[in-house]
This record gives C-alpha cells, structure tokens and sequence, in this order.
C-alpha cells in the first residue's frame, strides 16, 4: 500500500509538470502575422500553413517580395488588404483598362473564378463593375435573352460601357455597337457579379474584359477617374465570430487544423478550440505530439515502479535477515 501511495504520488507530480510546461510555451502573437513587400498578412490570411482560416487557405504566396493571389481563374498581385473594410485589390496585366484594350479572339485576362467551397469567404465586392468585351452572340451571357441582352447592365454603381466607350483605348476602335443594341451582342457589356456564377472570360466566349470599382461616396466624373483593378470582398461564417478575439486575449494565435480545417488557438507547443485559458486532455498537444507525450509519462510510471519494487523487495529482505538474527 506504501509503494503504490508513493507511484501515485509521484506520477501526479509528473503528470501536472507536463501540463505546466506545454501551457507555458506560448507562440507571440506575430507568431502567424508576416510581410510581403509593403503588405501586412494578417487574419484570416496566411502565408504558413496552419495559420489564419482556413477557408484562406493556398491562396496567398510571396513571390520576391510580391504578393500574389492564386485561384482557379489565373494569378492576381495583390495591390492592398483593407481589414478595417474586408477588402482586397488585385491587379491582371491582361486586364483592359481607359489607356489599353487588351483584347484576343481566344480571350485576354484571367476574370475572376474561385473555388466552389471558397466562394462563401471570397466574392467581387458590390461596387465592382465587370466590363466584358467582344463577347460572341453565342455566349451564355445572352443565351435565353434573345435580342434583349438582360445580363447587361445600363450602370453599376455609377459607371458603365456608355461612359467606358470615352476612353482613349476606343480611339481609333472603328463603330462601336450600341452597348444594349437589339441585333449584335454588344462590343461592352457590363455586368454586377452578382448576375453570372463567374467572370470566366474563355467560358463566356469574350475577347476580353476590364474591371473598375467605386468605394467612395460620390460618383466618379468619367472613366479616366476610376481605379481599375479587382476589389474583392472577404468575409468569415458567422459561428466564427469572436472566436479569433478570445484567441488572442488569452495570448493566442488564430489558426486551423491542417486535417479538419476546424477553427484553432495555437497555444505555443499545444492546440485549444476555445482559448488558450481552457486546458485539458484534448487541447493539451497537437494530435501528433499527444500520443508522444503519454507514451513517454507510461515510461517514466514503469520506470518508477520498477525502481520502487526493488526498494521495497530489498527493504522487506533486509527485515527477514533481520529477523531470523
């Protein structure tokens, strides 16, 4: 009863050491937070793996100081991360613009296409306007809308292929059609992301396409005033609201699982769901290392049980011998 008093005692001791020690390394908060040129990475983007959300995950890179957005659609510089507002700003070379039309009749530029599960976290912001170029009269754009062209918009949020058709890239462009013509599709046809699944340029059967955004409250006065580019709009499932706060008010990096892709606090050499205050036996250590960790206290409890019995055994001979004295 005496050896087993003191085997217990001693793995309790060894057992709350482990614990204090994997709850004491904790990782800094920039731990996940890194640069890339002039740009911040920040949650819920990340350059590591493991870190950020994980519905942003493979999509940010640092190529030579350049930030670039990888998606099925092609390869996109990242121009700025807005985390106050959640946007983002890519810029396509293959892009038009007011200066340049850019145009080919197996289609020129990338548009814009995510994966499925991504699009939940990952969509153009409302206030961009997708101008498409040279579109065929067989493209699914006017499919079903027989002379009508319904997908084309007249304006989105104050600009539109009207105003599009006065920039210096259509000098020289020869007769523009009208933009909303009842016989040919149109040279520019205007649409809100909103009103097709993807801006797939090759799949619409375009030329082409130049993208313009407007965030501030007033109209721009002409299309040699808009900011040319993407501007994306991110955002995060609302059951993850204040789990990243919490996170990091208890010392904390926002991160996920690489296998479950559930939402994590990297707590230095251990993982939690919750925060780095709640500590037990299922957000002691990441899954690889927990199996380590028990294997190695099952050792030292057998190694302290073999070197307590053979204390005892000499002890209770030594009292024989005693005895029979």
């Amino acid at each position: 009863m005496n050896m087993i008093h003191h085997l217990s005692l001693i793995t309790i001791i060894l057992f709350h050491i482990a614990i204090f020690r994997l709850a004491s390394a904790r990782v800094p908060l920039t731990a996940c937070r890194s640069f890339c040129g002039n740009l911040t990475i920040d949650y819920p983007f990340a350059l590591r793996q493991g870190c950020g959300h994980a519905g942003f995950r493979d999509l940010l890179f640092c190529v030579n100081g350049v930030l670039m957005m990888h998606i099925p659609s092609g390869s996109y510089r990242v121009l700025d991360i807005d985390y106050a507002y959640h946007g983002i700003t890519l810029h396509d070379p293959a892009m038009s613009d007011c200066y340049t039309l850019d145009r080919s009749p197996k289609g020129r530029g990338n548009g814009f296409v995510v994966e499925p599960w991504r699009a939940v976290y990952l969509q153009p912001d409302q206030d961009n306007i997708f101008m498409l170029l040279g579109c065929r009269s067989g493209s699914p754009l006017f499919q079903g809308f027989q002379n009508k062209h319904l997908p084309c918009r007249s304006n989105v949020s104050g600009m539109s292929c009207d105003d599009y058709y006065r920039c210096p890239a259509w000098d020289g462009a020869g007769i523009r059609s009208s933009a909303y013509g009842n016989s040919n599709p149109p040279e520019c046809c205007a649409v809100e992301p909103a009103a097709v699944r993807s801006i797939n340029i090759s799949h619409l059967q375009c030329e082409g396409y130049s993208s313009a955004y407007s965030v501030a409250p007033l109209r721009p006065p002409g299309p040699g005033a808009w900011t040319y580019g993407l501007r994306l709009s991110f955002s995060l499932p609302e059951n993850n609201d204040g789990f990243c706060g919490a996170c990091r008010s208890t010392g904390g990096v926002c991160g996920y699982d690489q296998d479950t892709h559930d939402d994590v606090c990297i707590c230095g050499d251990w993982n939690s769901t919750s925060n780095c205050d709640s500590l037990g036996l299922t957000a002691l250590a990441p899954r690889t290392e927990l199996p380590c960790f028990l294997a190695t206290l099952a050792a030292c409890a057998g190694e302290i049980l073999g070197c307590v019995w053979i204390v005892g055994r000499k002890k209770k001979k030594k009292e024989e011998e005693e005895k029979k004295l």
